[in-house]
């Protein structure tokens, strides 16, 4: 057993990794990655305070800021990208930073994760206030970025939230609101890609997805604000009008042309409703 203290750095529970075959890689990564769900579950009530606090926030006009390196900054950018095609929402809404910038999403950018001071940095080139809120994100929970960019938000009074795959680590004592993902080793040993990864993927789904329907941006359990920018979306759009209106495929493609939103749609139909009930 490792001395190092951290979870996301001990030791996996496999070894002579190399001498298995492919059935034998595959099933040992499932075997580690159902653990996962389950500390999710147990993870719920701190995600729920996050989330309560953060709605509040966005009600106000706060916006969500992610923060993170490496992997966890991936994860967050890539949550905060799928907002706007799936809710919506300007982009502007909920932003994922990334140590070393854009140019790090597909390159790692030496040594960027090593500096307290650029996230608070990154954060003030959005003109950050106390409106808003910072979900610092770091398997480790010892990112210095993340650290740096965490608790210079709680020197100037802004919210914070933090995901963390460690126990008790030094991201959590600084947030506000602390969630810990402790999933275990991982199948390569500190590869944090991997079981952290998909933990911290499933954590975002939840925030957002739960902020987004609090703020009002789903109806039923429709995306009726999604961004009709592609074939398979307009069809999904004409799907939802025809299941929700129970008319056809041709008129559900009109009245999409003709107001380029599903909301739109179903807000007309409601108004045509009420005009008729009240006449």
């Amino acid at each position: 057993m490792s001395n190092n203290k951290y979870m996301t750095e001990q030791p996996s529970n496999y070894d002579g990794l190399e001498k298995m075959d492919t059935l034998e890689l595959l099933t040992n990564i499932n075997h580690e990655d159902k653990g996962v769900p389950l500390v999710m579950e147990k993870a719920i009530p701190q995600i729920k305070e996050f989330v309560d606090h953060a709605v509040t926030k966005m009600k106000k006009g706060g916006r969500l800021f992610y923060i993170g390196a490496g992997t966890s900054g991936r994860l967050g950018v890539l949550d905060a990208s799928e907002c706007p095609p799936t809710f919506g929402v300007s982009d502007d809404w909920i932003i994922g930073l990334i140590a070393g910038g854009d140019k790090a999403l597909r390159k790692a950018v030496e040594n960027a994760e090593d500096d307290f001071d650029q996230a608070w940095k990154d954060l003030q080139a959005f003109n950050i206030s106390e409106k808003d809120i910072v979900l610092g994100i770091a398997a480790s929970g010892t990112t210095p970025y993340v650290i740096g960019g965490i608790r210079k938000s709680k020197e100037h009074s802004i919210l914070t939230g933090s995901i963390a795959c460690n126990a008790h680590a030094p991201l959590s004592k600084l947030s506000d609101h602390p969630i810990e993902l402790v999933v275990g080793p991982e199948f390569v040993t500190g590869s944090t890609r991997m079981k952290a990864g998909t933990a911290q993927k499933l954590a975002l789904n939840m925030i957002s997805t739960s902020i987004m329907i609090q703020l009002g941006r789903v109806r039923g359990n429709k995306m009726v604000d999604m961004q009709l920018s592609n074939k398979k979306l307009v069809d999904r759009g004409k799907r939802m009008l025809m299941e929700e209106l129970d008319i056809d495929e041709k008129l559900a493609g009109q009245l999409l042309e003709k107001h380029k939103n599903i909301r739109k749609v179903l807000d007309s139909y409601d108004s045509q409703i009420k005009k008729r009930m009240g006449s």
